[in-house]
């Protein structure tokens, strides 16, 4: 065994394992990165940039079908599946590129295999192969992985979206099992592609965590794009064929179904990727797979910090990212902003987008209470850049909708409707800068923008609406 010593040794090189990798090689720190597949991770490889690829191609098909209603003459005569998987592909082969010149630039040694913890005599370590790296510090940070249905191992028709990635192909009839974010972008994408799609969810609404006057409005969007939806569903059994595959559900009502299709999306979560790390014997507590961690990231092991999916919380890479870089500065002896969950935007990019940052109305509620709490909803069929974008769209409309504890800040900011994803980050800076709507009114917005809708949510809270009742 050949010990090489470092100040940080990283076991992970997604998106939050490579942001603490850089910040702390920014820092001064020598940084030993281990990753055992590609750097970037999920995210990058086989989540965030090849959906948002992928979703990419069907708003241009949707773009197509309906450039008539703006005056062009267009027709759809297919989607070349093989040429739009080369074109993720080399999309994400040049970011890829990008990020491992960026990490070489830093210095940081990136070391290739299977990484496990131990403990030295006075540092925790990872070992890779016949290598330990020890390091003053060890940051752990490798992710997730997709859940399968129990009883219904992945096959070659019963996928997981990492798979689903890779179809050249788009499929005829799809049913998805799950309405969160990962099962409504690819529904979303499929239908625009021409795909027959039926989305199975034991909720009774689509994205069951989003606010509900947000979620109406990709309910009725996906209604009218001919996506069926099997909400308050349970999934009694899934069978796979040569040619084919199916879907038992038990409905609400107590009446059956089966839901026959050619791919069928497992989209039920993302568990955390911690068996076999050697953390339980590093003296790293878990629950339920999760890494448990203090308010600063440090997990029960001295020296050991936790970042990203394997950290109990949303799922999502920019979280991770953030994560990195607080244990870094953390590390390193600096005071970064205290890590708030609630303040972390997350967008759902079907069609329509669903963006959100803090808390829903109910959520605000049962913190605060009724009398507490104050909203305002601004429609985007009010709103003359949301008409236009959305014209010949079966998307129509949509909202922005903005949460205030009576008398004080905002604590949550919701949208629904084309390309509203853009505007969230007005809508963290809302709620993390505790921005009450009276100091957010006599802002100006571009016109016409759909950020006015925001614009009209602030100045109808502050009392003084000027284009609703």
């Amino acid at each position: 065994m050949t010990d090489h010593r470092y100040d940080l040794v990283v076991l992970g090189g997604g998106s939050g394992g490579y942001a603490a990798a850089l910040r702390a090689a920014e820092l001064g720190r020598s940084v030993a990165l281990v990753e055992r597949g590609l750097l970037g991770g999920t995210c990058l490889h086989r989540g965030c940039v090849p959906t948002k690829a992928l979703l990419h191609t069907a708003e241009v098909a949707d773009a197509v079908r309906h450039a008539g209603a703006v005056g062009v003459s267009a027709t759809l005569d297919g989607v070349d599946g093989q040429t739009a998987l080369d074109w993720r592909r080399a999309l994400v082969a040049g970011k890829h590129r990008g990020l491992t010149s960026l990490v070489a630039a830093r210095g940081i040694t990136v070391v290739e295999g299977e990484g496990s913890l131990v403990l030295t005599a006075d540092r925790p370590a990872v070992r890779v192969g016949d290598d330990l790296l020890v390091g003053s510090d060890v940051v752990i940070a490798t992710g997730a992985a997709s859940r399968a249905l129990p009883g219904a191992p992945f096959g070659a028709r019963v996928i997981d979206s990492e798979r689903a990635l890779e179809l050249a192909d788009v499929p005829s009839r799809a049913v998805v099992i799950g309405g969160g974010v990962i099962g409504v972008e690819f529904a979303s994408a499929w239908r625009s592609l021409g795909a027959e799609v039926t989305i199975v969810e034991a909720a009774p609404s689509l994205l069951p965590n989003d606010d509900a006057d947000a979620v109406k409005v990709l309910d009725r969007s996906f209604r009218r794009r001919g996506i069926a939806l099997e909400m308050g569903a349970s999934v009694t059994g899934v069978s796979e064929e040569p040619g084919s595959a199916s879907v038992a559900i038990r409905r609400a009502d107590g009446s059956e179904a089966a839901l026959e299709a050619d791919v069928v999306l497992v989209a039920i979560g993302r568990a955390p990727a911690t068996d076999g790390l050697g953390l339980d014997e590093a003296g790293v507590a878990r629950t339920r797979g999760f890494v448990d961690v203090d308010a600063d990231l440090r997990t029960t092991a001295a020296h050991v910090w936790a970042v990203g999916d394997i950290v109990p919380g949303p799922q999502l890479a920019h979280r991770g990212f953030r994560h990195g870089i607080f244990v870094a500065e953390t590390i390193a002896g600096l005071s970064p902003a205290p890590l708030d969950d609630t303040a972390i935007p997350r967008v759902t990019y079907s069609t329509p987008e669903i963006a959100a940052v803090g808390l829903t109305e109910s959520q605000a509620i049962e913190a605060h209470g009724a009398d507490a709490v104050e909203t305002a909803t601004f429609a985007l069929a009010g709103n003359a850049k949301a008409e236009i974008v959305s014209a010949g769209s079966d998307v129509r409309g949509g909202i922005a909708k903005v949460v205030r504890r009576k008398d004080g800040p905002v604590i949550g900011v919701h949208l629904a409707g084309l390309g509203v994803g853009e505007l969230v980050t007005e809508g963290q800076l809302a709620v993390a800068w505790e921005a009450h709507p009276e100091d957010l009114a006599p802002l100006i917005h571009a016109h016409p923008s759909q950020s006015e809708a925001l614009g009209e949510t602030f100045l109808a809270l502050a009392g003084s609406p000027l284009h609703s009742l």
